[in-house]
């Protein structure tokens, strides 16, 4: 079971102990601010019925020179964006100029204004031909065929203007959304063996595309969703699901990246030695801690904690447990959080919440673990899958009005700044 660590208020940390060069960012996905793509396998799913309609997301399609220059005027001078496949390519081997052009401007507009964008190839969402006409990467031809020709197109076309990739969103989370869960695209639920098939193809998948995006001489990380899993009770069945559980979220790819062997339960492992050059960082996004009940199910964790609008308990607590995880079981890749953030109305939660994991990022770096960069999700209020406009999670609102849990980041910006000694 994850062991709780001191607040970090009682180290009586400043964020003056990070680095010059530290990242500081954000991070979004085209459909969340730009609304599903219309060739899309999500848009499918909203017309479906299954998900709110996205429109066009918090209009970032139109606001980006307006957003980017907001971004760099508050020092959060790293972005994370997605290019949507199903724009660029709506139909196989007809490419959109139009849709290219678009994506060329935006990242040129932010580079203009002082912001490093580092780009998404897969945030969930994929064009309809890829996902449901050739089954998707599940399928092999599909995967080492459509999908390496279309990280090859990404390489070349984007490849000078971007500053790093993080080339597929949660592999862990979106096999298990869309072949388990059943609530995203392809809707798949109730087969284990389907599942392991997709989760080992996804995971395959972005350690390709890594290989080949490594080759533009840009940074590539990845984004893994990481929690703390504990059993929820003492059922030794319990147990059994929270290794398991972890195993899927965690140990799988942190195996391949070490010893170059791909293990997800349920399937033979696969010995591809070059895994373990794929990425040169290993970045995560997280939330919250998971309990996983004698049946599989997830419950919150802490159990005592405050449970938000999307039903899991955000723990900033958790943060520096992955964060020691990490830099033990990888030793050899310095560590990026990709995402961390907070759904809530509550402002002043988000402020507390963000504060006490600033001061976890702190003490992490002051322990040694090379860390090099926070990015706060999100920047502007987005759609949020399965809920809509609901939940908010931006330091601004839709309008691009700032809440004051801005001012916690920057904050935290201006001590490294003053405190920081160049080299």
């Amino acid at each position: 079971m994850p062991s709780r660590r001191s607040s970090p208020a009682s180290y009586g940390v400043t964020m003056t102990a990070l680095p010059e060069t530290f990242w500081w960012g954000t991070g979004a996905s085209s459909t969340q601010a730009e609304g599903a793509a219309p060739a899309s396998d999500w848009k499918a799913w909203e017309t479906a019925g299954h998900a709110p309609a996205s429109g066009d997301g918090n209009d970032f399609a139109t606001r980006y020179p307006e957003d980017f220059a907001l971004l760099a005027g508050h020092g959060l001078t790293h972005h994370r964006l997605s290019i949507e496949w199903a724009r660029i390519e709506p139909t196989e081997g007809r490419r959109d100029p139009a849709a290219i052009e678009h994506y060329v401007d935006m990242l040129r507009t932010a580079r203009e204004v002082g912001v490093h964008a580092w780009m998404c190839l897969h945030h969930f969402s994929l064009p309809g031909w890829f996902s449901i006409d050739q089954r998707g990467f599940p399928d092999t031809r599909a995967r080492t065929y459509f999908w390496a020709r279309h990280v090859d197109f990404m390489a070349e076309t984007f490849g000078d203007l971007v500053f790093g990739w993080q080339p597929v969103n949660e592999p862990s989370a979106y096999a298990v959304l869309g072949w388990l869960e059943g609530t995203a695209p392809p809707g798949r639920s109730g087969n284990p063996e389907r599942f392991a098939e997709a989760l080992e193809a996804i995971h395959l998948a972005t350690f390709e595309a890594a290989l080949r995006l490594r080759q533009t001489g840009r940074p590539v990380a990845t984004i893994h969703n990481v929690s703390p899993v504990a059993p929820f009770g003492n059922d030794p069945a319990a147990q059994g699901w929270a290794r398991t559980c972890d195993q899927v979220l965690v140990g799988c790819w942190t195996g391949a990246m070490r010893d170059g062997v791909l293990a997800v339960p349920g399937r033979a492992a696969i010995e591809r030695p070059e895994l373990r050059d794929a990425f040169d960082l290993v970045g995560f996004s997280y939330y919250n801690g998971l309990a996983v009940g004698p049946d599989g199910s997830f419950h919150p964790y802490p159990a005592d904690a405050r449970v938000g609008p999307l039903g899991y308990a955000p723990w900033s607590e958790g943060l520096p447990l992955v964060l020691h995880r990490l830099a033990e079981e990888v030793p050899e890749k310095p560590l990026l959080v990709c995402e961390h953030g907070i759904g809530t109305s509550d402002d002043g939660w988000r402020m507390s919440f963000l504060r006490e994991s600033l001061g976890f990022v702190e003490q992490a770096v002051a322990d040694g673990i090379d860390l090099r960069g926070f990015f706060h999700w999100t920047a502007v209020d987005n759609y949020e899958w399965l809920h809509g406009f609901e939940v908010p999670f931006g330091l601004f609102d839709r309008t691009r009005e700032p809440r004051a849990s801005l001012d916690v980041l920057k904050d935290a910006i201006s001590d490294r700044s003053e405190g920081a000694n160049p080299s």
